[in-house]
């Protein structure tokens, strides 16, 4: 199965200026087969390590982790010679090894010949909760996100389509109609399925969407598995909470987080801490509203007012027991879901692109969806989750700013007018 990301590591590899690498995201997002496939695509052989799987290496780590001892030891650990450039040395659920994570340092100072990277489900949970000594400017960090909407695409086999979507972008062209109708059927498809690796490839064998259900269940008890297991005591029941509301909360006509709805007389101070745990460990993401629309956002970002999206659309329709029939159908039962759902959507395929989302709100209660920076240009991005794309809110940011152009994404077909660029959501991963 295809993963952008194969990109970047190859990337990286030619890099002469490389450093050990450590790569993040959420649980079962697909970080071991990643990097196991592109040691095997790429080099001699892959020592892999998992403190997870096999705690006793936590030992190996006790003592000097400066490479000339480390790399005989950890090569007797693994049953593979560690030869320099030609050996990948996979370090993974590096979390629970905190002298391995500080090993990256001396192996960036002192062996950059050798090609190591560090994986980890929880890493930012326990480096923010630890005493970590965390290689600052000696490893590169990246995150690892759930399957896009195009490497669904790909995993199905539908890469002309795909290409096909990124033409028709370039252009302002519209897909022919039933091109067009099979993207949004494949996208509500997304909706359901999601991009997590399993779930995927359990829908691209069978098509069995109850199948698909149990995994993201099984996943979905792995999470609450994990608030558990690496959370204090005390922020446990606050966590569950904190995940429950924010599932919740996308149902609202307003989706601004609200402490309130947690429980009664719920406060920041007293859920803040469960919020950054569920940051950090990849679960939820925070978008925060924008009270300038002017370079670089993050200087105008109010920290109070954010609203909360999960990491995966699929484990999301789960997690609220929606049936694919309804997802599929666009029932309108599920009215007041949709919104939510879709924004959730379109967030998750921005930030796999890298952007960093804000929203921005009027005094008189005009609000765009998100606000990016995209090609120099800060650019608003209103969403709908069907075809009607009647935007007041837009012409009012537009009439305020004078943005370039400002980008609709909705059921409709591409197109371009009135300073308006007409994006269908199947095909937000083009931005």
């Amino acid at each position: 199965m295809y993963r952008k990301i194969s990109a970047y590591l190859q990337q990286w590899k030619a890099n002469p200026r490389r450093k050990p690498l450590i790569l993040q995201g959420a649980r079962q997002v697909g970080k071991t087969y990643a990097l196991l496939e592109f040691g095997r695509r790429c080099y001699e052989n892959v020592a892999y390590l998992n403190f997870e799987t096999n705690p006793k290496l936590i030992n190996a780590f006790a003592d000097d982790i400066r490479p000339d001892c480390l790399v005989p030891m950890l090569s007797h650990y693994c049953g593979q010679t560690i030869v320099s450039e030609k050996t990948l040395l996979i370090l993974d659920e590096v979390q629970l090894c905190e002298r391995a994570l500080a090993a990256l340092k001396y192996f960036c100072e002192l062996a950059p010949q050798y090609h190591v990277i560090a994986a980890g489900s929880l890493l930012g949970v326990a480096v923010s909760r630890s005493a970590f000594s965390f290689p600052v400017g000696k490893a590169e960090l990246k995150t690892l996100y759930p399957l896009d909407f195009e490497e669904f695409l790909l995993a199905l086999d539908q890469g002309e389509l795909a290409e096909n979507i990124k033409r028709s972008f370039n252009a302002d062209a519209p897909l022919p109609v039933l091109m067009h109708e099979d993207a949004l059927r494949l996208y509500r498809q997304y909706l359901v399925v999601g991009g997590m690796p399993e779930a995927v490839l359990q829908f691209a064998d069978t098509g069995d969407y109850q199948l698909v259900r149990h995994i993201q269940d099984t996943i979905l008890a792995g999470y609450l598995n994990d608030m558990s297991k690496y959370n204090t005591q005390n922020e446990i029941k606050k966590t569950r909470l904190a995940y429950d509301s924010a599932a919740v909360q996308l149902s609202k006509l307003h989706t601004r987080f609200q402490y309130k709805l947690l429980k009664k007389g719920g406060r920041a101070s007293e859920f803040e801490n469960a919020l950054q745990w569920l940051t950090l460990s990849g679960i939820l993401s925070p978008v925060h509203r924008v009270q300038q629309i002017k370079k670089p956002l993050e200087n105008y970002k109010d920290i109070d007012a954010f609203k909360i999206y999960v990491s995966d659309v699929g484990l999301l329709c789960a997690k609220k027991d929606v049936s694919a029939g309804d997802i599929l159908y666009m029932s309108p039962e599920l009215d007041d879901f949709k919104g939510g759902l879709t924004e959730n959507y379109v967030h998750n395929q921005l930030i796999v692109n890298g952007y960093r989302p804000y929203y921005w709100e009027s005094e008189r209660g005009a609000e765009i969806d998100f606000v990016i920076q995209r090609q120099g240009q800060i650019i608003p991005l209103e969403v709908k989750a069907a075809d009607n794309t009647k935007a007041k809110s837009l012409k009012v940011y537009m009439d305020t700013y004078k943005p370039a152009y400002a980008v609709k994404i909705s059921a409709k077909n591409f197109g371009f007018a009135d300073a308006k660029k007409t994006v269908p959501l199947y095909a937000v991963y083009c931005l």
